[in-house]
């Protein structure tokens, strides 16, 4: 059976590919098998730099021809690769041997024994996964994530003076904006993402045990620590942990996936609220036609959006929190499920970012309902008993607290009249009665 939408196993290859299909560049097989055939193929370039003695006479003018082995890598490439791998059983070790065919090919076979010279199999793996996830985050996570922010900005900046009862326990309480609480997520959101351009990237390089042992026996004379760092930061782009065990500790990345699922949980917390002001009839969304929201229920226009971000954002957080609790533990100077579950570090990714695009549409579609708004505010004037009280206590009133809780704490509904002829019983001067009287649950909004 050939793989399509419709037979994948995961909805992230099948109902959702469309949306996730800009990570495959970053973290499928293909991409992984190509990142490591990159980062070989800088390091022999490193060494021909440096140079290794018997690679002095190397051509630097084939430098070119060595970086497109990776930059025009192909799928029948990788094809190539899987191949050889399913002789050796070795995934790094297939990406040696088809470099080295690659060298035969240009006739510089002579050269080919200095190909992943002095590597483990972790130099290559925790280079180019870091690499594809820093790229990934560049090229397609940041986009999306700017795509939500700035819809949000939007709607702080056209909702800026809409009034709203505010509900703290679920119950009404001191007016707000609305274009101010949407403005809450926005400052979270941005706060979380300074703190994710202050993690490093970073990746181990540095042999069998992270000691340069096979370098150094080989090369003693050479700064092999220097070296590497200067691969790593210079070539690559990424930052060097040093020392290390056989692989990367993994605590930056740890940090990252714990700084997504962060921003992951602000937006299902958003998602969650304006969920919940459909609900409460404070939006309506547009109708696209030819939609059905209900096979039963013929009228329903359902928030269908917040709830798959929601879901999928959830999923996501999941994956996250166990690589980032599972990946920083690792048997002594190394065991193996640190590699079989960074297999599955696009998994996140693309709930993530169906997650982001599904909030995105949902906001798009959102109309606001005005009315609902000013007939909540006017149905609760109970809540600016809060400001009558205060001013009360500016004035140096007697238990002005106690008085209002008299008036409000019932279950008699208080309404503009019950509160203007409460004011018209306080004995304060005419003046505080106006100012008292001209407050009211939209126009008390604070700053």
């Amino acid at each position: 059976m050939s793989l399509s939408p419709l037979n994948a196993i995961s909805p992230i290859d099948g109902r959702y590919r469309s949306k996730a299909e800009a990570l495959a560049p970053y973290f499928s097989e293909e991409a992984l098998i190509k990142y490591r055939v990159q980062v070989e193929i800088e390091y022999f370039i490193a060494l021909c730099e440096i140079p290794l003695p018997q690679l002095a006479d190397f051509d630097a003018t084939l430098f070119d021809k060595l970086r497109a082995i990776y930059l025009n890598f192909s799928s029948e490439d990788a094809l190539k690769i899987k191949d050889i791998e399913s002789i050796t059983n070795h995934d790094v070790k297939a990406v040696e041997y088809f470099i080295k065919e690659q060298f035969d090919a240009l006739d510089i076979a002579k050269y080919k024994e200095f190909i992943h010279f002095g590597l483990t199999s972790q130099d290559i793996n925790n280079t180019a996964i870091p690499l594809s996830i820093k790229e990934a985050m560049n090229d397609v996570y940041v986009p999306e994530y700017f795509s939500v922010v700035n819809k949000l900005k939007e709607l702080v900046e056209e909702w800026a003076e809409i009034p709203m009862l505010a509900r703290t326990h679920g119950q009404p309480a001191s007016p707000t904006r609305l274009g101010k609480e949407i403005n809450v997520f926005v400052v979270r959101l941005e706060e979380q993402l300074a703190l994710l351009n202050d993690i490093p990237s970073a990746a181990k390089f540095g042999g069998a045990t992270g000691n340069y042992n096979a370098h150094k026996v080989a090369y003693p004379k050479i700064d092999w620590k220097e070296f590497g760092g200067q691969f790593v930061q210079k070539k690559l782009g990424l930052y060097h942990s040093f020392p290390t065990t056989q692989i990367e500790h993994y605590d930056h990345m740890a940090a990252l996936f714990d700084t997504l699922k962060r921003i992951n949980n602000i937006l299902i917390d958003l998602d969650r609220d304006v969920w919940t002001y459909v609900s409460m009839d404070y939006f309506k969304q547009k109708i696209k036609k030819g939609e059905v929201g209900s096979s039963a229920m013929p009228h329903k226009v359902n928030p269908i959006d917040f709830e798959n971000s929601e879901g999928n954002l959830g999923i996501a957080n999941a994956i996250f929190e166990h690589l980032a609790a599972k990946l920083p533990i690792s048997r002594l100077q190394r065991d193996l499920t640190d590699s079989t579950v960074l297999r599955n570090v696009g998994v996140p990714f693309g709930h993530t970012i169906i997650g982001f695009k599904a909030t995105l549409k949902g906001l798009n579609k959102l109309l606001l309902n005005d009315a609902k708004f000013a007939q909540d505010l006017e149905n609760n004037w109970a809540v600016v008993a809060e400001a009558i009280q205060t001013i009360l206590r500016r004035e140096g009133y007697p238990n002005p607290y106690e008085a209002l809780k008299g008036l409000t704490r019932t279950n008699e509904k208080i309404t503009q009249s019950s509160i203007s002829n409460f004011i018209d019983t306080l004995e304060v001067s005419e003046e505080i009665k106006d100012e008292l009287k001209v407050i009211t649950p939209s126009n008390y909004t604070g700053i």
